[in-house]
């Protein structure tokens, strides 16, 4: 005999307690699973608090720049982990998703991120150029919000839509990356200015980070207390500065062009520029200001920028 033949042969107040009693199961497990749920958010914010606890204060035993670290709030990076074969790291503003490869986790295992001591200096680079573009987009989610409420905007990021106007909405690109001093001009949309501006951010914040890690090697010291290292990390930025290095890429919107490339790298002529440099130094870095004159002056006089108006803005 079948359980529900069981059931219908059950005397009538039998049946309505069995009810009752299935009702007030049912009930009680509807009004605990938002707690369960709750908790489980509230587990998942602890973790991603002492995650990010780690990581600062690894940048900061590593004498590494921690400014720009702090002003994220911990949870808005989801780091993921994957067999990336392309990149080593991606970064999707969309949902704030940081995809990092699993040798960026803790024995490969593809659940924590591995102490920032365990990284190499290129890995290193990486994880910074990424966390920039976090950073980034942090501040342009609460400049959105700002606006809406009436607020001036970020600083920095005032200083960068001066600058996706100025510089980078009509650059030089290398058709063929391999040739560079074979550059073809483009004007690109808003969406693509934007998106070469942010590259060539990053890859100066990974580069002034994995060059600051090369000085300090031996001596595990911050450079900003040892002259020698100091100079020497400002003489390999202005090599750098001068052979072009500081160059990032925007993907096309033009599905036509997007066919013969997936990615348009800037020229030299369209690298980023000292003024945007130390800027970056400044408000995202924090380097010493000291420091930045010293870089300065090694340059001797320059001439005006013409986003100069712009750049003096963000001072």
């Amino acid at each position: 005999m079948s359980d529900r033949c069981v059931f219908v042969l059950l005397p009538v107040r039998m049946s309505r307690f069995i009810i009752q009693l299935f009702l007030a199961w049912c009930c009680w497990s509807m009004w605990d699973q938002p707690a369960e749920a709750s908790g489980t958010t509230q587990h998942e914010e602890s973790g991603a608090g002492q995650m990010w606890a780690r990581v600062i204060e690894d940048a900061h035993r590593l004498q590494l720049p921690t400014k720009f670290l702090k002003a994220l709030p911990p949870g808005f990076i989801h780091v993921e982990f994957d067999d990336l074969r392309t990149y080593a790291a991606e970064y999707h503003p969309g949902d704030h998703r940081m995809v990092l490869d699993r040798s960026l986790s803790f024995n490969a295992a593809g659940r924590i991120l591995k102490p920032l001591s365990k990284m190499t200096h290129k890995e290193l680079e990486v994880f910074y150029h990424e966390l920039f573009h976090a950073y980034l987009d942090y501040l342009t989610v609460i400049d959105a919000q700002s606006g809406e409420a009436g607020h001036r905007p970020h600083e920095l990021v005032h200083f960068a839509r001066g600058q996706q106007a100025c510089r980078y909405g009509e650059v030089q690109i290398t058709p063929i990356i391999q040739r560079k001093d074979e550059t073809e001009s483009r004007y690109l949309t808003q969406a693509e200015s934007w998106e070469a501006l942010n590259e060539t951010w990053a890859v100066f914040i990974g580069w002034a980070v994995w060059n600051q890690l090369e000085v300090q090697h031996k001596t595990k010291r911050s450079m900003f207390q040892q002259p020698r290292q100091a100079t020497r990390w400002i003489r390999r930025f202005k090599t750098a500065f001068e052979k072009g290095e500081f160059r990032g890429y925007y993907v096309p919107e033009d599905p036509d062009e997007g066919r013969l490339a997936r990615k348009r790298y800037l020229a030299q002529q369209s690298q980023l520029a000292l003024e945007e440099a130390v800027v970056l130094m400044r408000q995202v870095l924090g380097f010493q200001n000291t420091f930045i004159e010293q870089l300065m002056d090694s340059f001797g006089s320059i001439g005006t920028s013409p986003c100069s108006t712009v750049e003096g803005s963000a001072e």
